[in-house]
């Protein structure tokens, strides 16, 4: 589902209708300079493509790189990732004051607040 142009209570009730029944939500709108985007894609999981590392043997090579695993570019290997996302009301209740969301705000850009 793909919301634009509506008010933050529509957004958070169907991003919760959403939630409950595993359904992908996205929303977003943008004003003049300043825009936004959210997406709630619940339980998400997916495939990267990772290179691979080989592993050094120590008898071979000297030197201070003995140590440190070489990564092999044309050889890689899929690795599955798991995120789950939060809802929209949850985003916007986070308490700024709180401890754990002080390291958060240095990465918020203030359009952020100014969009609220």
């Amino acid at each position: 589902v793909c919301l634009t142009c509506c008010s933050r209570d529509v957004m958070v009730r169907i991003d919760q209708i959403c939630h409950r029944n595993s359904i992908k939500f996205f929303t977003g709108d943008v004003f003049g300079y300043h825009g936004y985007m959210f997406a709630d894609l619940g339980e998400h999981e997916f495939v990267e493509e990772k290179p691979k590392v080989a592993k050094v043997n120590p008898g071979v090579e000297d030197g201070p790189d003995t140590k440190k695993a070489k990564v092999d570019s044309s050889e890689t290997t899929m690795v599955k990732k798991h995120v789950g996302f939060c809802q929209l009301k949850e985003a916007l209740e986070v308490d700024w004051r709180a401890e754990k969301a002080k390291t958060a705000l240095k990465r918020t850009t203030p359009d952020y607040f100014l969009l609220q």
